[in-house]
């Protein structure tokens, strides 16, 4: 009998998992399993270090201090914009891949954004992910274990990151979506 493949540096692993804060406030929940490869950029480094060994069906329950997930919050990553260069029916919370023609030309092109304030004649911008300076506990299960074929090891990703805020810039990169938690867009609170 074949015993089962166990996650290595460079495979294809399908999870589900429940995000919490340190005060057990859930997150997040991934109920269905969705696949990440790992050795790229899908997941971050402490949970594919942790994950190393595992098999199908196994669970793992991780601590992550800021410095292992989403940083420290940087308060050089907000910015206040006219309000007119945004659409009528901007809510808190919203998210935008870079920011609108007219902005500030020193903020990164490559993030993410998301409404924090929304006042009379501006908008405050927040490019920090929305998780970050928080400490998280996440509570993994491990449903498959594939090798990875040779096309996803020369991407170094599914397409699925875990919370990325980096918009892939790549040409064939499907971005509506893909720089968010598996399963659209999600306002987190």
């Amino acid at each position: 009998m074949k015993s089962p493949m166990t996650i290595t540096e460079q495979c294809v692993v399908a999870l589900t998992w429940t995000l919490k804060d340190t005060l057990g406030e859930e997150l997040d929940v991934l109920d269905e399993p969705v696949e990440f490869f790992v050795g790229g950029t899908d997941l971050l480094a402490k949970i594919e270090e942790v994950l190393q060994g595992h098999a199908a069906g196994d669970t793992v329950d991780l601590h992550l201090e800021p410095q292992d997930a989403f940083g420290d919050y940087d308060d050089r990553l907000l910015f206040l914009e006219p309000r007119h260069l945004f659409p009528e029916n901007i809510e808190e919370g919203m998210g935008f891949e870079g920011l609108p023609e007219g902005c500030n030309p020193g903020a990164p092109k490559d993030r993410l954004y998301f409404v924090s304030d929304i006042y009379p004649d501006h908008v405050v911008l927040d490019a920090n992910h929305p998780l970050a300076g928080m400490a998280l506990r996440i509570s993994l299960k491990v449903h498959a274990v594939r090798e990875a074929q040779e096309s996803e090891v020369g991407r170094g990703s599914l397409g699925t990151g875990f919370f990325r805020m980096q918009v892939d810039s790549s040409d064939d990169a499907d971005t509506t979506g893909a720089d968010l938690p598996p399963g659209g867009t999600r306002t987190l609170h």
